[in-house]
């Protein structure tokens, strides 16, 4: 017996484009519209794919609505994920053999060349 085909209509590539933004996992998705998350996949690619870009686009636009407004959190974290800016911190504790003082200088012992270092080229 064959299998029924699965007919993608408009009303279920907006769900899934609705649902993917809000982040429900493809699996569940999947459940919802009644087919195999294999398939969902398969079919309706493009609207998993616009669902999430949007959520991720209307997120970002809060986030950076928020930072602009003064919220001191979203500033540090809108410069910590999209300006690279790190927090430095001094190790807390010495690892033991690691500091100047218990490194003696090195003196490395070069055979002679033959060269006069006196004068070049020669």
């Amino acid at each position: 017996m064959a299998r029924r085909a699965f007919r993608v209509t408009d009303e279920m590539r907006e769900q899934v484009r609705s649902l993917a933004a809000r982040g429900v996992r493809q699996e569940d998705i999947a459940a919802i519209i009644g087919c195999d998350a294999k398939t969902l996949r398969k079919r309706l690619r493009d609207e998993l794919d616009r669902g999430m870009a949007e959520a991720n686009a209307n997120v970002t636009g809060a986030l950076f609505d928020k930072a602009m407004g003064g919220d001191t959190v979203a500033q540090i974290f809108w410069l910590k994920t999209r300006a690279h800016w790190r927090e430095r911190k001094e190790p807390e504790e010495q690892i033991p053999g690691t500091d100047a003082k218990s490194n003696p200088p090195v003196v490395v012992i070069l055979p002679d060349n033959g060269r006069d270092s006196g004068s070049p080229g020669s």
